[in-house]
């Protein structure tokens, strides 16, 4: 068993893979093995976070979920802590490997009740697992409200009951507050790590269970920090490469302005600064070392281009050349908006990997669904999708931003970031998001490499941010 973190590299199965997984394991193993080897780990957790408990309540479900709670009570109350089981079925409907683990539950002495314990210290919600089809209700709904509205920790097994495994989208309203964990057994779940999942799980943890998945394909992989890269002594700010912003229209200067520190202090050898705001003045005495340029002066097919943050609909009519010439481009907020709403732009996106030019978009759930011509709720329902057919239409790497930001390309297995927290939910840090990405395409990252590493950093600044200091997003795109 394993903690999982915004380091891990792992693999993440969907239902039908780990369905595949379960019933090939179960194959090979002797009756109930897998049940009782989930319960024994959903037991060790439960013991490891709740060591003083008195009281334990596992709330048990009609399924193999709720077996999995039999099990956990059985090997807790062999383990001298208080356990009290309710149960939300019918005993003689239950699948024969949790109606082993009841068997079993009851010979070791653990009672079974039909209500709940008036007080307890931790809570394990066992109800609804892996095959759940539709929201809880009745009883169950009525248990998962106490459960998570409580000021007392909760333990879900495999996940938290109603939450999608594919998409991280939740029947039930969780809210996000107080003591989660979740213990995601023989496989990690896509929807555990976005969307409404990361609320509702907490802290994840892993256990394969002995088994491995085989041959089976991951839905999507975690996104891992990048490898620490020590420049070399006999380097210069050539080495390093040039990012313009085109940016910045009438009152939006400062979205420009965080793109070009961001990638300033992101590493960049040189930063441009084409405002399409001209009566902007063509120096910032904050930082100097960024370079103003009037849009029209600039070799854009030398530059790596970062286009669109507070471009207001300006930018619109410089994507034709900046798409045709920039061997890189970063493109963002009004560059996106643009793009959705032509359908000569949207080709030209499309046609820029057969040129050998990269892209990067980097949308919002809101962007995203201008660009796909849906509403966002559409987005939300499944990100993963969501994000690989932007990257499919578009043929560029694309950053889905949200809780679990989803980085696709094309014909690639997707990843879901777990670095970064609320605290980046104020303005400019998706401009500066992009002008870090566009430092790393410069430097000579491909575009998914490079949006990987800054989308990991990003969430990363702000998990290590001091917990009493304000995080702006000028502070932001100075620490890169």
């Amino acid at each position: 068993m394993r903690r999982i973190t915004s380091h891990s590299r792992d693999e993440l199965f969907d239902v039908a893979a780990s369905r595949r997984i379960e019933q090939a394991a179960a194959a090979q193993l002797a009756a109930h093995t897998l049940m009782r080897r989930a319960g024994l780990a959903v037991a060790r957790l439960a013991a490891a976070i709740a060591p003083d408990s008195r009281c334990i309540w596992i709330a048990c479900g009609p399924g193999n979920n709720g077996g999995d709670g039999f099990e956990a009570a059985a090997q807790l109350h062999t383990r001298g802590f208080g356990v009290h089981v309710s149960f939300a079925g019918e005993e003689s409907k239950l699948p024969a490997d949790a109606l082993d683990a009841l068997q079993r539950a009851r010979q070791a002495g653990v009672p079974v009740a039909a209500e709940p314990p008036r007080h307890y210290d931790l809570a394990i919600d066992a109800l609804l697992g892996l095959g759940a089809t539709r929201g809880p209700a009745g009883v169950m709904a009525q248990w998962l409200d106490r459960m998570y509205r409580q000021d007392r920790p909760v333990l879900s097994v495999d996940l938290p009951s109603s939450l999608d495994a594919d998409t991280g989208v939740a029947a039930f309203d969780f809210g996000h507050a107080q003591d989660r964990h979740c213990l995601s057994l023989l496989t990690l779940k896509p929807g555990l790590f976005t969307a409404q999942g990361r609320d509702a799980a907490g802290q994840v943890w892993f256990d394969d269970l002995g088994c491995s998945p085989g041959a089976e394909s991951p839905a999507a992989l975690l996104n891992a920090p990048p490898p620490d890269e020590a420049r070399a002594h006999a380097t210069h700010k050539g080495s390093y490469g040039d990012v313009a912003v085109l940016a910045g229209a009438p009152g939006m200067a400062g979205a420009a302005l965080l793109a070009a520190s961001a990638a300033l202090h992101g590493g960049a050898g040189r930063v441009f600064v084409a405002l399409l705001d001209r009566t902007q003045p063509a120096l910032s005495a904050i930082q100097p070392e960024l370079m103003f340029r009037d849009p029209a002066s600039l070799d854009w097919s030398h530059l790596t281009t970062v286009c669109g943050c507070g471009g207001g609909t300006e930018v619109q009519a410089w994507l034709p050349r900046l798409l045709g010439l920039a061997p890189r481009i970063v493109l963002d907020a009004d560059a996106l908006n643009a793009i959705a709403a032509d359908g000569a732009l949207q080709a030209q996106v499309a046609a820029r990997k057969n040129k050998g030019q990269q892209t990067v978009l980097t949308p919002h759930p809101l962007e995203a669904a201008r660009l796909l011509g849906c509403d966002t709720a559409t987005i939300q329902r499944d990100r993963l999708a969501a994000a690989q057919s932007l990257a499919q239409r578009f043929q560029a790497v694309v950053v889905l931003k949200g809780s679990g930001s989803i980085i696709a390309a094309p014909d690639a297995t997707p990843f879901i970031n777990l670095s970064g927290n609320a605290r980046l939910a104020t303005g400019g840090t998706g401009d500066v998001l992009a002008g870090m990405i566009g430092a790393r395409l410069a430097g000579g990252q491909d575009a998914m490499a490079s949006a990987r590493a800054a989308v990991w950093r990003h969430g990363a600044l702000a998990d290590g941010w001091p917990q009493d200091q304000p995080l702006s997003a000028s502070a932001l795109a100075a620490a890169g």
